[in-house]
C-alpha cells in the first residue's frame, strides 16, 4: 500500500500537521514536536506514517534492503543479568562455554554455500568478569578476554571465508574497539534505552551493568571516533516512556552528528519470554511499534537506514514498509535467532514477496552498508577494503542475487 502523498493535509491536530510540514520542508524535528507525533492521536497516525513514508522515499528509493547472514552465538555466558533476556547462560546451564574455532568454521561454511555474505557474532557481555570457568576456558587457548578470543575467530572467518564480521560483543572501550577494527566490516550495540529508571531497583536493568545508559553511550561515541561502521537502536516496551523513546533517538542523532558513524538504526519490539522477570509483561502492539518507527524516520532524516526485524512480527511486518523503514536487518537462511528463539525467520521468499507487494525491492546488502563502501571508504578498515569491494556490486550492495531460502536450524 502506498501511502497518501499529501500528509499534511490528513493531519487533524494542528500541532502534527505543523510538525510533519516542517521536516517534510527539510527542518530537523525538536524533541517537543517529536514527543507530539509520537503521542499523536491515533487518528493522526496515518498522516505521520504517510510523511516519514515520503521521507524515506525521499532518501532511499524503494529500495529495501537486507544481510544473508549466519548468527554465531560465540558464547552466551555474561555478566549482566536482563529481566527479559533468555540468551544468557551459567556455566551450570550449559556444557559448551565457548563455540570452538572448528564449530564457528563449520557455520560460516555452511551460510556461505547458501550465499550468505554476514557473520553476526553475538555474545554474553565480558562472562570473565563474573565466572571463574570462563577464565579457565580462556586461558587454555591463550587468551585472557573474551574480546580477545572474539577477535581470533573473526579473523579466521575473515581469513577462510568470504563472510564478512559484524561484531556484537557488548560495551567497549576505545581501545578494546580499535583491536576488533581489522577483523570486523562493522560493529554493533544497542542503546535500548537511555532512562536511568530501569536501572533501578525492580528495573529490567537493575542487575546489568553494561546496561546503564552512559555506558552504552560511550561505546557508541567511540565506534565514532574510531569511525567504525555501526548499528544501534531502540528496544522498545520494556517499561520506557514515549519521551524516553524520543530521547534515546535524539541521543543517536546528536552522536551521528558529530560522527556520521550510525549506518542503521533498529526499531527491536521487547517480546516477553517464559523463566524470565518479564515473562508476564505486555508486549508492545504493532501498531506502537509503527508509531516508534515512524517518528524515527522523521527525526533521524531520509538519509537514515531504518531497520524494524520482521521475525518478530510474524504476520503483519510488511505494515512497517508503510511507516518509513528501509531495511529488514539480518536474516539467516540456516541459523535460528538465538536471541528470540521463539521467532523465526521470515522466508526469503517471502521476505520478497512482502517488499514486492508494497511497491518496494528486496536487496541483498553487505553487513557495512552501500554509502559507506562508495562514499565513505575511511570507514572500512584497510585490511578489510578487498573483501568488502570483492562481495560488493557497483551498487554497493552484495553482488548476486537472493540467496536460498535454506532452513534455519539450531
Amino acid at each position: 500500500m502506498m501511502p497518501s502523498p499529501d500528509p499534511v493535509h490528513f493531519a487533524r491536530a494542528p500541532a502534527v500537521a505543523s510538525a510533519l510540514k516542517r521536516v517534510l520542508n527539510g527542518g530537523a524535528l525538536t524533541r517537543e514536536e517529536a514527543c507530539g507525533l509520537i503521542g499523536c492521536p491515533d487518528e493522526d497516525l496515518p498522516a505521520v506514517c504517510a510523511a516519514a513514508w515520503a521521507l524515506r522515499v525521499r532518501g532511499k528509493g524503494r529500495t529495501v534492503s537486507f544481510s544473508p547472514k549466519v548468527f554465531i552465538p560465540l558464547t552466551r555466558l555474561c555478566r549482566d543479568t536482563c529481566g527479559y533476556c533468555t540468551f544468557r547462560a551459567d556455566p551450570r546451564d550449559t556444557p559448551r562455554l565457548y563455540m570452538t574455532p572448528e564449530e564457528v568454521l563449520e557455520v560460516a561454511r555452511a551460510g556461505e554455500r547458501l550465499g550468505c555474505t554476514e557473520a553476526l557474532f553475538t555474545l554474553g557481555e565480558r562472562p570473565e568478569q563474573r565466572f571463574p570457568e570462563a577464565r579457565q576456558w580462556l586461558a587454555g587457548r591463550g587468551h585472557r578476554s573474551t574480546l580477545s578470543y572474539l577477535r581470533e575467530v573473526a579473523a579466521l572467518v575473515l581469513r577462510e571465508t568470504t563472510l564478512l564480521p559484524h561484531l556484537n560483543p557488548g560495551t567497549m572501550s576505545r581501545a578494546e574497539m580499535a583491536a576488533l577494527r581489522d577483523v570486523s566490516a562493522s560493529m554493533g550495540l544497542m542503546l535500548e534505552t537511555v532512562s536511568e529508571r530501569l536501572c533501578q531497583p525492580g528495573g529490567p536493568h537493575e542487575h546489568a551493568p553494561s546496561k546503564r545508559p552512559r555506558a552504552r553511550l560511550q561505546t557508541l561515541e567511540a565506534a565514532g571516533a574510531l569511525r567504525v561502521p555501526f548499528t544501534t537502536g531502540l528496544l522498545i516496551g520494556i517499561g520506557e516512556r514515549p519521551d524516553e523513546r524520543v530521547d534515546a533517538l535524539m541521543a543517536i542523532r546528536e552522536s551521528h552528528a558529530r560522527w556520521g558513524h550510525v549506518q542503521e538504526v533498529i526499531i527491536q519490539n521487547f517480546r516477553a519470554k517464559p523463566g524470565t522477570s518479564m515473562a508476564s509483561a505486555p508486549e508492545p502492539q504493532t501498531p506502537d511499534t509503527v508509531r516508534t518507527a515512524a517518528v524515527a524516520r522523521l527525526l533521524l532524516g531520509p538519509s537514515a537506514n531504518i531497520q524494524v526485524p520482521p521475525n518478530l512480527t510474524a504476520f503483519g511486518f510488511h505494515v512497517y514498509l508503510d511507516a518509513g523503514i528501509n531495511d529488514w536487518g539480518g536474516i539467516s537462511p540456516l541459523t535460528i535467532d538465538y536471541v528470540n528463539p521463539e521467532a523465526p525467520w521470515p522466508q526469503i521468499s517471502t521476505l520478497r514477496a512482502r517488499t514486492e507487494a508494497a511497491g518496494d525491492i528486496l536487496k541483498p546488502r553487505l553487513p557495512v552498508y552501500p554509502e559507506y563502501i562508495l562514499h565513505r571508504p575511511e570507514y572500512v578498515a584497510p585490511s578489510l577494503r578487498a573483501h568488502v569491494q570483492n562481495a560488493a556490486g557497483p551498487d554497493g550492495y552484495a553482488k548476486g542475487g537472493l540467496p536460498h531460502d535454506g532452513r534455519a536450524s539450531a
